[in-house]
């Protein structure tokens, strides 16, 4: 092989050797690029998985954490005035008004269902100069200055609520320069005691400011053994501190109509009797003749008339001051006439005179029927004592048929109204005490007992010693 063949064999080899080696470079150049590509973009997929996984996870975490949320709580429907006079200020359906009066207080309640603390705000407006008030709540007091006509919202501070129950606060008067110290539209609620179960009047439709300051009417409906009840006996105990003004113990309820006695005034206390006509009206005037509710007879000193307002009819009452403590009867009955007529007829038992009253026979058109929808109920009608507790005992509840067979009533089931459904008021109570059953309600007590739970009460009184064909 000559020098120039060698040479040139050289040159190839040394071509294809860089060649070879470039290739190499190249293919580890390239290699290593997509694995770093390949890194990173694991890397970033966990990181995105991670992130993705840490937030289902807190977001799963949170769902049993309340947030804080507040409430606005209206004056119109919840406070009321303390006073012992009746002038320097009220509560109108706007809230606290005309306040010129030092010694005139105000208290405002609402019901926690969660332990925990709260801050608390009051919205009001000074017409002239600069108040200072005090607010007080859970054994604590706080004090603000306020001024300005506009309405604005003032910070008082914050408090804890150990339990859960009715929390009473009360706003009152330290000094002022100008002719009235406020006129306060509500207060503002927020922390962990407050949450969509606290209790209170949250707004007027419905009149229900009115309706909530008078607190929640409570029902015992009861289980009738016998199909044809032409007689219904109830006795009724009022205890001694329980005869609040605005009260009305009903004892003989049925479906078109209540007998039962109130406390009306601090001097006069009625015996009330009332039936339904079948027509649907708040207006008596309205109702024809055909379907006016006809007064047969009535006892002495009973008074007669008609109603209106809750539906309409006819109506009686005796002024008796019965009194607290003392056991009173109560005898209603029901009987079908010709004419699709139905008579219903009251008879009362006080002790103090030891013999029955007839209170009032109405006959009612349009019905043919006995007695049906046996109840008794609690009410406050005096929206200004919503805020004091009462409590009553029916004991000895009986039903005669048409044949006069009485036979003992001693299971009932518990009801209560509108404003008790709404959760607007929780002061609500019945149940058994000893042979009775009983109903309480108002005062913003803290237990309550659950709508439509059943009560079964000892029988251990005597039949009615009642001669019925005897009856005045």
């Amino acid at each position: 092989m000559s020098l120039r063949a060698i040479a040139r064999q050289s040159r190839t080899m040394h071509l294809r050797f860089i060649s070879s080696t470039s290739f190499i470079i190249r293919f580890y150049t390239t290699t290593t690029m997509q694995l770093t590509k390949l890194f990173f973009c694991l890397l970033f997929t966990t990181l995105i998985s991670l992130t993705i996984t840490s937030f289902i996870n807190a977001n799963h975490s949170n769902r049993n954490v309340v947030p804080d949320s507040s409430i606005t709580v209206p004056l119109g429907g919840n406070a009321w005035r303390v006073a012992k006079d009746t002038v320097g200020g009220t509560v109108t359906n706007d809230g606290i008004v005309n306040w010129t009066s030092k010694e005139v207080k105000f208290n405002v309640y609402f019901r926690v269902a969660t332990k925990g603390n709260f801050k608390l705000w009051v919205n009001l407006k000074v017409a002239d100069g600069t108040s200072k008030i005090a607010v007080s709540a859970l054994k604590s007091t706080k004090e603000i200055a306020v001024s300005g006509n506009e309405v604005k919202e003032y910070y008082v501070g914050e408090w804890v609520a150990k339990d859960t129950g009715y929390v009473e606060v009360q706003v009152k008067a330290i000094s002022k320069t100008g002719k009235t110290f406020a006129d306060v539209s509500s207060i503002k609620l927020l922390g962990a005691a407050i949450n969509a179960k606290t209790a209170y009047v949250k707004n007027n439709e419905g009149s229900y400011f009115y309706w909530g300051r008078r607190g929640p009417s409570v029902h015992l409906a009861y289980k009738v053994p016998v199909t044809n009840a032409e007689w219904f006996y109830n006795e009724v105990t009022v205890p001694v501190g329980n005869d609040v003004l605005g009260s009305y113990f009903m004892a003989d309820g049925f479906n078109v109509g209540y007998f039962g006695m109130q406390v009306n005034s601090p001097t006069e206390r009625h015996i009330l009797f009332s039936v339904w006509s079948p027509f649907k009206t708040d207006d008596p005037k309205a109702i024809p003749d055909s379907q006016k509710i006809i007064m047969l007879k009535k006892g002495p000193n009973v008074h007669t008339g008609e109603f209106g307002a809750e539906g309409s009819g006819g109506q009686s009452y005796m002024l008796y001051n019965w009194k607290a403590g003392n056991t009173y009867k109560f005898l209603v009955r029901a009987k079908p006439v010709a004419n699709n007529h139905t008579e219903f007829t009251t008879w009362f038992f006080a002790p103090e005179l030891n013999k029955w009253q007839l209170i009032a026979s109405f006959s009612r058109p349009q019905t043919q029927t006995y007695l049906k929808g046996l109840h008794s109920f609690l009410e406050n009608f005096d929206p200004e004592q919503g805020t004091i507790t009462r409590k009553v005992l029916f004991t000895n509840q009986w039903v005669a048929d048409e044949n006069g067979k009485w036979t003992p009533i001693n299971s009932a089931h518990f009801t209560n109204d509108a404003t008790a459904m709404k959760g607007y008021r929780m002061d609500y109570a019945g149940g058994v005490d000893g042979n009775a059953f009983y109903l309480k309600n108002c005062g913003f007590f803290n237990n309550y007992t659950v709508r439509n739970t059943v009560f079964e009460r000892p029988i251990a009184g005597n039949a009615p010693d009642v001669e019925l064909d005897k009856l005045p």
